[in-house]
């Protein structure tokens, strides 16, 4: 779609805030997506059917037809990378309001990198909307101030994902501050802790790693080269738990931890640059180490199989781990091996960079910057595809699964859309109209899409 399009389409449905275009979310029980990339970090939302083709232009230029596919889109203030999370009949996001002037976001690739030239007061709101409608239903100020850190033009002053266990709501901005609210929008308590400037060789990328919640406690991974540390704070006030330096392990990372319990124990796993690292919940004593081997590791680690899905990229290399939970030690992998007691398999040349991948029905499926595929058979590691969406197909957002069907949103604003399986079959590929960075959600057969400036609602 040209810009002009693209303009007169977000002008057009820019007058119709939450306006309800399609029939009402179903009343079949509740799906829960409570943290970035829901339950789990997995990604998945299965049980109901889902969309593959949409046409928002079509609900303008057909009078609101209900074949667009669009339920409803609802402007969002301010600049956020920030997904939707839901609880029930409620979605929450997270957003930076500047005090004067519109944020910049520029996307695609470019090599002149310096930070964006927004430095001014800012306003980070959490904010709930009605999952059916998309009316809003409150927001909360958190913090009025400037920025504590500057931002990578192509991010946002809130990057991170809210989590919530259904009864707190908790949003974490680095060196902007820990916030914990009620369902209802009450702040409960803040904190602040101090300098966190995660940066990549003088470039200032922003902080993204968003919280992690497990009972009880909080976790934060907050990797500033000159302090890098991971940390448990107590979900009742925010005390401070425990802290283990990440000094030697890590120098740098953006990805959010996981929290895996197996009933043998509880432990939080980190990517990071050289080591990917393990952390006992109750005492931060570290379990296991694995060398990765990207330096700027991104994705976040899950658990799929009973196997824990590692991925990094950058500088030569991008390995993909499947390691067993199980794993002591120094796990790391001898040179010329791609396996061994706690590795189930890898694959050193096959990572992804931003996006979290995702592992569906038995494949594990990869997508990149560059707009190239991968699928890998997740029992064995065998590649099934490698191949190219193409040059609009510049891959930040996560990969997210439902109904058979994958999908993989792009910076550019195109979502496109794959038949779950060993072979590559693009069943669609739809404009949402605005770039899009941050990764959806799905509840109940509906599609949650987070834009530059809209949240957008396909059933």
């Amino acid at each position: 779609m040209a810009l002009s399009r693209r303009t007169f389409l977000l002008t057009s449905l820019a007058t119709l805030p939450a306006v309800t275009l399609a029939s009402s979310v179903t009343s079949r029980p509740e799906q829960n997506w409570p943290q970035f990339r829901g339950t789990g970090s997995q990604g998945i939302a299965d049980g109901y059917p889902t969309r593959a083709a949409w046409n928002i232009s079509d609900a303008v230029t057909n009078s609101l037809s209900k074949s667009s596919g669009l339920l409803w889109r609802t402007e969002i203030p301010g600049l956020g990378h920030s997904s939707p999370i839901i609880w029930k009949d409620r979605i929450y996001l997270a957003t930076a309001v500047p005090q004067s002037g519109k944020p910049s976001l520029r996307i695609g690739a470019y090599g002149d990198i310096g930070p964006a030239k927004d430095t001014g007061e800012q306003r980070w709101l959490i904010l709930c909307f009605d999952k059916k409608s998309g009316k809003k239903k409150w927001e909360q100020i958190i913090r009025n101030a400037k920025p504590a850190t500057v931002r990578h033009e192509k991010a946002s002053h809130a990057n991170t994902t809210l989590i919530t266990d259904g009864k707190h709501l908790i949003g974490f901005f680095g060196a902007d501050g820990l916030y914990c609210l009620d369902l209802k929008g009450k702040l409960l308590w803040q904190k602040d802790l101090g300098s966190i400037n995660v940066t990549w060789r003088s470039i200032a990328w922003g902080y993204s790693s968003s919280p992690a919640l497990h009972k009880d406690r909080i976790v934060l991974l907050c990797d500033d080269p000159k302090d890098p540390f991971v940390a448990a704070f107590n979900l009742s006030d925010g005390k401070e738990l425990w802290r283990t330096s990440r000094k030697g392990a890590c120098e740098n990372s953006w990805g959010t931890p996981l929290i895996h319990a197996d009933g043998t124990r509880t432990q939080v796993v980190t990517n990071g640059y050289p080591f990917i690292v393990s952390y006992d919940l109750e005492t931060g004593k570290e379990l296991w180490r694995l060398r990765g081997g990207g330096d700027i590791p991104i994705p976040t680690p899950f658990v799929a199989d009973g196997l824990i899905v590692l991925s990094n990229a950058h500088g030569g290399k991008a390995p993909l781990f499947a390691v067993r939970p199980t794993a002591q030690g120094d796990i790391s992998l001898a040179d010329g091996t791609t396996s061994n007691d706690s590795v189930a398999w890898s694959a050193p040349n096959s990572g992804s960079y931003i996006s979290t991948p995702i592992v569906y029905n038995g494949y594990i499926y990869l997508a990149n910057y560059n707009g190239v595929l991968r699928c890998f058979d997740f029992k064995t590691g065998e590649k099934m595809y490698e191949e190219r969406l193409g040059t609009d197909a510049a891959c930040s957002a996560s990969l997210v699964a439902a109904d058979g069907k994958i999908y993989c949103p792009t910076e550019q604003g195109l979502v496109h859309v794959l038949k779950a399986g060993p072979t590559l079959e693009v069943l669609a590929k739809n404009d949402l109209g605005e770039p899009c960075l941050a990764t959806p959600a799905i509840s109940q057969g509906v599609l949650y899409f987070r834009t530059a400036a809209s949240l957008i609602a396909i059933k």
